[in-house]
């Protein structure tokens, strides 16, 4: 592993060790026994797209581990301003030992790794948020105690979110079906990968896609870059949220998982928010643990 690009790029036994080091990290911090395995080493982070989760987490992960994050943001760096992506790369590559980018094309991040010469991470494209799942498939497993078995459920948009849940949960062994209106749907080529590589299904009947879950996942309807289409998906995404209704189609000891930030009232009511609050806070702190998991598999 060089790189964490997009889920399609690991192998199953690379995403369990980082699940398995992400543990090992938790499990020290919670015990007052963290190691400064990143001691001298820095992290350059660009940012072309706001986060809190993906921030946060990376930089007081460096800490934790005795490195440097520099936050970076597209708008104070010559990439703003019209510097190819592939001289940006060869640049900061003589001055950092890893670079962790949060933007809009998947090609941004593809063309860092190629031009590059350190191990660059995906924070979250359009099209994959690779960091994300790990986080999730962690915090799956510390509820369900495994995967095998397990089916999980995406209500919502076909966005980089179900593109990397789709191919997460199918490369760890879950079935993964997926409810979204027409017309948002996710990729073609990771449903056509899906169904050949495991227990897969698209539709736009969201009792279909929950029946028989025991993790239901949402996010929201917007994203951003797509502020614009707000009300009209407001609109196409009516008879998609998480309530009681939508809850009493899976199984009664189901997890209910969100990325984060929630508009609660449109994709998730705050009564299923509430009461699941745990497990959706749980996996948001596990961005830090796994961040850390992924930044010692690739540096040190």
């Amino acid at each position: 592993m060089k790189h964490l690009l997009k889920m399609s790029d690991l192998e199953q036994s690379e995403i369990l060790g980082l699940l398995n080091l992400a543990d090992q990290l938790k499990y020290e911090k919670k015990h007052g026994l963290m190691k400064k395995r990143l001691e001298g080493k820095t992290l350059g982070m660009i940012f072309q797209k706001s986060s809190t989760r993906t921030r946060v987490s990376f930089e007081a992960g460096m800490y934790e581990l005795g490195g440097c994050a520099l936050f970076l943001s597209a708008n104070d760096l010559q990439i703003g301003r019209g510097e190819p992506v592939q001289d940006t790369a060869r640049v900061l590559s003589r001055y950092l030992d890893a670079i962790m980018i949060r933007t809009y094309k998947q090609s941004d991040v593809e063309d860092l790794a190629k031009y590059g010469s350190v191990p660059v991470i995906n924070g979250l494209t359009d099209y994959s948020h690779p960091c994300q799942v790990l986080a999730d498939l962690m915090t799956i497993r510390e509820y369900k105690g495994g995967f095998k078995g397990l089916k999980l459920s995406f209500v919502g948009d076909g966005n980089n979110m179900a593109n990397s849940l789709i191919i997460g949960g199918i490369k760890v062994g879950m079935s993964v079906s997926v409810a979204c209106p027409k017309g948002y749907k996710p990729d073609a080529e990771v449903m056509k990968w899906a169904a050949a590589n495991g227990d897969f299904s698209c539709t736009d009947n969201v009792r279909t896609a929950v029946s028989g879950s025991d993790i239901v996942y949402t996010d929201v309807w917007a994203s951003m870059g797509q502020e614009d289409e707000a009300e009209k998906r407001r609109e196409a995404f009516k008879g998609y949220q998480l309530n009681e209704k939508t809850m009493s189609y899976a199984n009664s000891d189901a997890v209910v998982l969100h990325c984060l930030p929630a508009h609660r009232e449109e994709e998730i009511t705050s009564e299923i928010f509430e009461k699941h609050s745990k497990s959706i806070f749980d996996q948001a702190e596990n961005r830090l643990h796994i961040q850390k998991a992924i930044l010692v598999t690739l540096i040190q």
